[in-house]
């Protein structure tokens, strides 16, 4: 006998998945503070900002899938160095649900640092961001 269909039996539930909120605390960085609320674009933004400040598998508290793995890449060949920043930024940043896609990546490299620029694309906007990377690879966000 050959299934013909999915068929729901009488008392069980479909259980549909909901958007999770984007609603968090605002991070004052340079003053190192916190100072009430954002959500939206403004939320994406802050958490693509945390995203590229963190070391993938640094911290216990974020699970395997938070952060960057940039420090691999300086001092490399800047062939190969170019193809891995963006793959790195891409991975690390696609973890997180609002974000659609990450665009129009531009790397230049100077000495041991690399510039990458490129546009995030979200549930809510589109933004460009900045990422320096450094040797140490921690680098800035703009």
């Amino acid at each position: 006998m050959i299934p013909q269909g999915g068929t729901t039996l009488p008392g069980s539930e479909i259980v549909e998945t909901l958007e999770q909120p984007s609603l968090t605390y605002q991070l004052n960085l340079e003053e190192g503070s916190i100072s009430g609320h954002i959500d939206g674009l403004e939320a994406v933004k802050q958490a693509v900002v945390k995203i590229l400040q963190t070391r993938r598998f640094e911290h216990l508290i974020y699970s395997s899938n938070y952060g960057q793995e940039l420090d691999s890449v300086i001092g490399r060949d800047p062939l190969w160095a170019y193809a891995e920043i963006e793959r790195h930024i891409k991975e690390a940043l696609l973890q997180d649900d609002r974000i659609v896609s990450v665009d129009d990546m531009n790397i230049t490299f100077a000495g041991e640092q690399a510039m990458a620029k490129f546009t995030v694309r979200s549930l809510y906007g589109t933004f460009n961001m900045t990422k320096e990377v450094r040797e140490d690879g921690r680098g800035t966000d703009v």
